[in-house]
């Protein structure tokens, strides 16, 4: 099926001239996760990871993904012609560089437009440059071929009351264009959905467990605009932001809008965030820089911290409750991996103001707990038995906040180096959460901590070590993060500030922290004392 699907899409390449056609995994957002209406790289490739990039030229198809994918990636990529790239392995060509062996002088490189970054988009134009290559980005090819593509999603927003929130939407909208006048900028494009959803103080459900509303903003120094699927928006959210001076326009008029701002409005925009299409449709200047928003929405207020240690409280009352029949009945009644998540979501829904999980349960036992971000099936779904080990990676929505925990637990008998790989990781665990350091360290100073005793055994995960959280929002949020080394992407090296809520895990998923962990600076500092919390 896959094999046919590309010759489909080599057909429609040939006919337009172009050399090589790029499917990034993104929607018009630049999604981490996304609808299945944009899942065209997993239409394409089979492979059903969360990360990854699929190149087709006339000849081959190669799909490039990071350490977390390389195992179920070369298992669903079998039979399928295309050949796995694993990122930052040696001997594995950048994306750049094997466009560039690619496409001849005077090729043309196609993509769409509005699924790749207006920074991804410049980079290759850059390496082609001395190539006088073109682009196509105006056409969905894997659109044409795809006849039964689900349609784009459009569910009903909510409000989110300021009990929750801490800060209505006229406070953020002052702040934002604050922070726009300082950077010396009258317009701020955001396209991303969770800094969207924060402003407004609304989430969805738009994307699987991801409770944002498909949608772009543009905000000025006197009003901000709203582009939204109307069917998505109730009265009263209308009639709530209009009161805030939000006015709302068709989700697919943003680019006719943007196309016709004043050539002399100075246009704030993240490159890293905005789609191809949208960045070159904008005349203005363009100071490029990440959205205050992102920064913003990371420092929890208050109110937002106080609900999260709420959230967490219901989140271990119903992991507990699952530990419980877990260990009271393995080996007793029929159990899989399948079924122990089922009933630890279960756990989850009676608990008040749950709303959906925050991402798909990892349920993995034994050898598939050794595969990062493994998705049971049907066709892998293990029996649990009295032995052995089984990891759950699970988090739950909540009004009050986003979980997620990382969990390992005992079954039965385990070898001798299960036992020295567990104790090890709960002994990084132990030595990052009580560490006290000085404000401006980034979680690239401290990562350190808790990969050095997994390194003193001449092993590492291939993974950061902890990311930011949302607030009823995504579960992977910039711009902090425990990582070893910088990885450009994923923007998680900021400095570690007050209010900010990192989520951990380690090698084999050992336990974080359930409840929260208060972080402070050693004695004598206290005049600049920031405490970070750690879930």
């Amino acid at each position: 099926m896959i094999p046919q699907r590309l010759e489909k899409l080599r057909g429609l390449m040939a006919q337009r001239g172009i050399d090589a056609y790029v499917i990034p995994t993104s929607d018009f957002h630049e999604s981490e996760y996304v609808g299945d209406y944009f899942k065209a790289r997993r239409y394409m490739s089979g492979f059903t990871g969360s990360a990854g990039t699929l190149v087709v030229t006339a000849k081959e198809a190669c799909l490039w993904t990071d350490g977390r994918y390389f195992i179920q990636a070369a298992n669903q990529l079998k039979d399928t012609t295309v050949t796995l790239m694993k990122i930052g392995e040696e001997g594995t060509p950048s994306i750049e560089d094997y466009l560039y062996d690619a496409i001849p002088t005077g090729g043309k490189l196609g993509f769409d437009g509005r699924v790749l970054t207006a920074a991804q988009g410049r980079s290759f134009m850059e390496k082609l440059a001395d190539k006088q290559a073109s682009l196509a980005t105006g056409e969905d090819l894997v659109g044409l071929i795809w006849e039964d593509r689900p349609p784009m999603s459009a569910e009903p927003a909510f409000l989110l009351e300021e009990k929750y929130a801490g800060k209505s939407v006229a406070q953020k909208l002052c702040e934002l264009r604050s922070a726009m006048e300082k950077n010396g900028c009258t317009v701020h494009v955001i396209t991303t959905l969770d800094d969207i959803a924060w402003l407004f103080n609304i989430r969805g459900n738009d994307v699987e467990c991801n409770p944002v509303v498909l949608s772009y903003a543009v905000v000025t120094m006197e009003k901000a605009h709203f582009f939204v699927n109307p069917v998505c928006i109730t009265d009263e959210i209308r009639e709530k932001l209009a009161a805030d001076g939000v006015e709302i326009h068709p989700y697919d008029e943003v680019l006719s809008f943007v196309k016709h701002l004043p050539a002399d409005e100075t246009v704030l925009l993240d490159p890293q965030k905005v789609n191809y299409e949208i960045d070159a449709s904008i005349q203005g200047k363009k100071v490029e820089k990440a959205n205050p928003t992102q920064l913003a929405k990371a420092i929890k207020n208050p109110v937002e911290l106080k609900n999260i240690r709420s959230a967490h409280v219901k989140d271990g009352i119903a992991f507990t409750k699952f530990m419980y029949w877990l260990k009271t009945n393995v080996g007793k009644i029929p159990m899989t991996e399948l079924s122990a998540a089922e009933y630890l979501l279960a756990r989850r829904a009676e608990q008040e103001g749950f709303i959906e999980p925050s991402f798909e349960t990892i349920s993995a036992y034994k050898a598939n707990a050794a595969m990062m971000h493994y998705s049971a099936t049907e066709e892998s779904n293990a029996e649990l038995k009295p032995e052995g080990m089984l990891l759950v990676d699970s988090g739950g929505q909540y009004y009050e906040g986003t979980t997620d925990i990382t969990r390992t637990m005992v079954l039965g008998p385990i070898t001798e180096e299960q036992k020295l790989h567990f104790t090890t990781v709960l002994r990084s665990n132990l030595s990052l959460a009580n560490a006290r350091f000085l404000y401006g360290c980034t979680g690239l100073n401290l990562d350190i901590l808790a990969r050095g005793p997994i390194w003193d055994l001449d092993l590492d995960y291939k993974c950061g070590t902890g990311h930011g959280i949302g607030y009823l929002l995504n579960v992977h949020e910039a711009p902090n993060g425990f990582r070893w080394r910088i990885v450009a992407e994923r923007r998680d090296s900021a400095v570690l500030e007050e209010g900010m809520v990192t989520t951990g895990y380690l090698h084999r998923g050992q336990p974080w922290h359930p409840y929260g962990k208060r972080i402070n600076l050693p004695q004598g500092c206290e005049e600049r004392r920031r405490p970070v919390y750690v879930f």
